[in-house]
């Protein structure tokens, strides 16, 4: 009597660089959620979203005198903090203001409101992160941001990044290329 035996391929072996990979995506894994953490704490305690806090972080250090200064300060995009100062000039947590230098120019800062909001504030993971980042010598921040950045691209997750866990943000650049994705995928 035949019997039918049915070959299953051999279990595949750990690749020698699986111990390096593993450490690598729970270092990645740590941080996001430290910085998901962190996102929530905000949410919970005070019903502003992790960016929207470290935005009122970086206004308290000192007031912004263009959205494009706020953006280099908060390592993002301009289109993006535009829609977190947005919501928090309309929460009164910060206000608008045209200088008294250049009347052309709006002076972002925080209200009595956004103070008093920061003063029982968690602390912000984005601020932990940048100070570990600060911390690295520029060729060790260099060579980090080259191979995140092959990372992205080959991940395919090239839309321009919003500030950390800030929901919704829709800028410009990012309208535009999900209107390019989505027109990509119909065609």
């Amino acid at each position: 009597m035949a019997t039918n035996t049915i070959r299953r391929p051999a279990p595949a072996r750990p690749r020698k660089d699986s111990a390096d990979l593993t450490a690598a995506l729970d270092a990645i894994r740590r941080i996001v959620q430290s910085l998901r953490v962190s996102a929530r704490a905000a949410e919970r305690r005070l019903g502003v979203s992790g960016a929207q806090l470290f935005v009122l972080h970086a206004l308290a250090e000192a007031p912004a005198y263009s959205l494009n200064e706020l953006a280099a300060r908060t390592f993002t995009h301009q289109s993006s903090v535009s829609v977190v100062v947005d919501r928090l000039v309309r929460r009164r947590l910060v206000s608008r203001t045209r200088s008294a230098e250049d009347g052309r120019r709006v002076v972002l800062s925080l209200t009595p409101s956004g103070r008093s909001l920061l003063r029982s504030s968690p602390e912000v993971a984005q601020i932990r992160l940048i100070a570990a980042l600060r911390n690295l010598s520029g060729t060790e921040c260099r060579v980090l941001a080259r191979h995140l950045g092959r990372i992205v691209r080959e991940m395919g997750a090239t839309d321009e990044p919003t500030l950390f866990f800030e929901d919704g943000v829709q800028g410009p650049a990012r309208s535009a290329t999900r209107r390019r994705s989505r027109a990509a995928s119909h065609g």
